[in-house]
């Protein structure tokens, strides 16, 4: 028998509220999260073709701040933080020295002496700490966590649909990759336009006391649908979008997760460059490439990939049936000569051989509403 305690779950400020409007909620990096409220399917549908709202409060926020804060960053992350511009935001990664994924992070210029960096919520306290002790800048980092609920909506018609709220007007002026501080109903809210299901839409730090507020006033808007984490999974597959854990670990290199186009080596010194400089030189052994089943099934991560000749080549990382495409595809990590758009496969379902191809990603491209596989 097991006497050992258990942390009790963590809650967003909104876990009343999905409560109260039927959700399944499922424990998840620490917290007690909506896994669907109206059925995974439903909801996925509901951000291709409508809006969707969904709870991310769950993630981090860690304030870099001080006369240094650029150079702290920079020093640690992968991406060139000097190359961002005030109200614009850059995806990146924290490294290190032998070249894996602590964790991927967005982050947002203030201006060059405060930047807000928004962390996964299963890494928040790791980033933190990692931030603290690799901190030899005239910088300050604090962990923000606490202080913000956010909220992600998403959606070929969340733009003119949010217009209906005071202060998310006229969302279009806002640019890919770029934030606004905008008061909305009265809380003073950081605008952005990103996110991570490949459509269109926002993402909304709001103070904590505030959250229900804005969420509330959101999902009484006719056609945003609340959505739950499997869709939000599904939905980044179809886009490509890597997850930590998945496609992103600490034991395997960036360049071999698909990274490489964040990996800026070129005159710096941060966390792990001297490596990327060395793999960069010699090739990568394995790369991240999506898949298709051409048979009947569905691979999930950590079957094995093969060649036709029976060859272990790789393993996957995530697998499944997504709504838009009713296919099954995934992404996996291959060894470099396996990696060609086209090459036939074969992936190890418990026990089982499937067969399976190469293909180009994303899965899906809003830009086009087209489906490339």
């Amino acid at each position: 028998m097991n006497d050992a305690p258990t942390t009790p779950l963590k809650e967003t400020p909104l876990a009343d509220e999905h409560r109260r409007i039927g959700a399944k909620m499922v424990p998840f990096a620490g917290y007690e999260m909506p896994l669907q409220y109206s059925g995974i399917v439903a909801e996925h549908l509901a951000v291709r073709r409508s809006a969707g709202i969904f709870d991310v409060s769950h993630m981090g926020e860690l304030l870099v701040s001080g006369p240094e804060a650029e150079q702290l960053l920079n020093g640690l992350l992968c991406n060139d933080v000097t190359r961002l511009k005030d109200g614009r935001a850059q995806y990146s990664a924290i490294t290190t020295e032998q070249g894996g994924v602590v964790d991927d992070v967005l982050v947002y210029r203030f201006n060059e002496h405060r930047f807000l960096v928004c962390v996964n919520a299963s890494n928040q306290d790791r980033d933190f700490r990692w931030f603290v002790e690799h901190n030899r800048w005239d910088a300050v980092v604090e962990d923000m966590g606490e202080a913000y609920g956010q909220l992600a909506i998403q959606g070929p018609l969340a733009i003119e649909k949010l217009a209906t709220i005071d202060g998310l007007e006229n969302l279009s002026a806002i640019g890919p990759f770029c934030f606004e501080e905008r008061s909305v109903l009265g809380a003073s809210v950081i605008v952005a336009r990103t996110g991570y299901t490949g459509e269109d839409g926002v993402e909304l730090f709001i103070p904590a006391d505030r959250t229900v507020d804005v969420w509330r006033a959101i999902i009484a808007i006719e056609g945003i649908t609340p959505c739950g984490l499997g869709a939000r999974d599904s939905l980044r597959l179809e886009a490509a979008y890597p997850l930590h854990g998945h496609e992103l670990a600490e034991n395997v290199s960036a360049l071999e997760s698909g990274l490489g186009w964040i990996v800026k080596v070129a005159g710096r010194d941060f966390i792990g460059a001297e490596l990327f400089r060395e793999e960069q030189a010699r090739g990568v052994a394995r790369l991240l490439v999506g898949f298709q089943i051409t048979d009947a099934g569905i691979a999930r991560q950590g079957d094995l990939v093969q060649s036709e000749d029976g060859e272990v080549i790789g393993e996957v990382t995530s697998g499944t049936k997504t709504p838009t495409l009713e296919r099954a595809i995934g992404l996996a990590r291959v060894s470099a000569p396996f990696s060609a758009v086209g090459t036939k496969v074969v992936m190890v379902v418990r026990g089982r051989p499937i067969k399976a191809e190469i293909v180009k990603t994303p899965f899906y491209s809003r830009l086009t509403r087209s489906r490339p596989v």
